[in-house]
């Protein structure tokens, strides 16, 4: 089973993303224009997974979903995994990250539990 979790195969490396959506919502408004997602579902995730040669752009929807309120309750609801409907789709890395305002990844290797803590440079 999966989760709302990056992860590759080693796992050197672990960390945090984070994103402003361009408003209104590019990723949507793309997903919605070329039909992958009907108008009653609510996009909740996105995964972008690149390896060597290799791109990967999943989008995550929930079913019957009309506003952010509505599925942050049907969430809280539910104990088991989430249903969703998992979207392919053909992005190039480049014109994924394309569609915020600003994306933000931060690695830090595995193990030292920097995640979260502060640090002062020069």
């Amino acid at each position: 089973m999966e989760s709302f979790k990056a992860s590759v195969q080693y796992g050197d490396w672990e960390g945090t993303a984070a994103a402003d959506d361009a408003d209104p919502s590019l990723l949507k408004e793309y997903l919605q224009d070329k039909g992958l997602i009907n108008p009653n579902e609510f996009l909740i995730a996105a995964s972008l997974y690149v390896s060597e040669g290799f791109t990967n752009v999943r989008a995550f929807v929930f079913p019957e979903a009309h506003d952010f309120e509505s599925v942050k309750n049907a969430l809280a609801a539910i104990a088991r995994p989430i249903p969703v409907r998992e979207v392919n789709v053909k992005l190039t890395p480049e014109e994924f990250i394309g569609l915020f305002k600003r994306f933000h990844v931060m690695l830090t290797r595995h193990g030292l539990q920097l995640e979260g803590r502060d640090y002062s440079g020069h």
